[in-house]
């Protein structure tokens, strides 16, 4: 297949890219390089750099391509409340995925991989979440991405598109490429626990933990971690199942919930150095807990993850952390 994949430079982004790649397929990816750099970005692909809102001068009917998979967009849910009403999110995440779809349909594309969110769930009245648990997103990131899913269904509706929305639960770890390399995380700036912990581990660093006074055993969040080869694997899965007229919905998680003290106590143990921890007050938009059964992607896609331990994702983004320049 000739592919295009938006937010190519990012951490999911290139992972799946380079998996495309060594599949046979040909990708074309787009990023305007806002919060990452082009040092991960597969050097055999060919790369376009510019905003997914002028996606329409990439994706042409000229250019034939026969499937899009969108990865580009804010992912911060703190970030998220920070600028509610600003509409940063609304436009990087909603308005510019609608521009995707309009070049999608435009271009006669038949097929879409869509990177949601478990956000889009927000506090659960019941665990694990499934597919047909309610979506009563807490935050404006999740609000965003679920806008995004119900846009998907109404142009899976017209017939000529088939989608696959992914709800990614907290994506961790680092990926092995065939020749050695790693692709990891390196959000410009950098947003997620593990990566947070494993800097402030190596540097001495305090670390600052957003609550401990949540309705849990140990009083912090509760997060289904899911390797990140893993989580690209089921894209490539999902590519393979989607079909013209259909919207299926997908989420994506180990069914294992972790607190954030778990994780940090991982920290600890895979990297044999101290974490100094600060508590400090919770973020806005946070759920106590969040964790996934993924038997509809098993059942349907074949779908299983390799890393259900903590233990491993850490030890992986651990590896990926002491590389050279990291």
């Amino acid at each position: 297949m000739k592919v295009l994949v938006t937010g190519g430079a990012g951490y999911v982004g290139a992972t799946v890219a380079r998996m495309l790649l060594d599949h046979g397929h040909r990708v074309t990816i787009v990023d305007d390089l806002s919060r990452n750099d082009d040092r991960q970005i597969p050097t055999d692909a060919d790369f376009v750099r510019c905003q997914v809102h002028d996606i329409a001068t990439v994706l042409t009917p000229a250019a034939e391509f026969d499937a899009v998979l969108h990865f580009a967009g804010l992912i911060a849910a703190g970030e998220s409340m920070q600028h509610p009403g600003c509409g940063w999110h609304w436009d990087n995440n909603t308005r510019a995925s609608l521009a995707l779809l309009e070049a999608i349909h435009t271009a006669g594309v038949q097929r879409l991989v869509f990177s949601s969110t478990a956000a889009v769930y927000g506090e659960p009245t019941e665990l694990p979440l499934t597919e047909t648990s309610p979506t009563t997103p807490v935050n404006t990131y999740g609000a965003t991405k679920l806008a995004v899913d119900q846009a998907i269904g109404s142009y899976c509706r017209t017939g000529s598109l088939g989608a696959t929305s992914l709800r990614y639960f907290n994506v961790a770890g680092a990926h092995t490429n065939p020749d050695g390399t790693m692709i990891g995380e390196r959000h410009t700036p950098e947003t997620h626990l593990i990566p947070l912990a494993l800097n402030a581990a190596a540097t001495g660093a305090t670390f600052k933990l957003f609550g401990d006074d949540y309705p849990t055993p140990d009083g912090t969040c509760i997060r289904d971690y899911i390797g990140l080869t893993d989580l690209a694997r089921a894209h490539l899965l999902a590519l393979d199942a989607t079909k013209p007229g259909e919207h299926r919905i997908y989420n994506l998680g180990n069914g294992i919930g972790y607190s954030n003290q778990q994780v940090l106590d991982a920290v600890r143990q895979i990297t044999g150095l101290p974490l100094h921890i600060e508590i400090s007050p919770r973020r806005p938009g946070d759920p106590a807990a969040l964790y996934t059964s993924s038997a509809r992607a098993r059942d349907e896609l074949g779908w299983t993850p390799s890393q259900p331990k903590i233990t491993d994702i850490v030890a992986d983004a651990w590896r990926f952390h002491q590389q050279p320049a990291h």
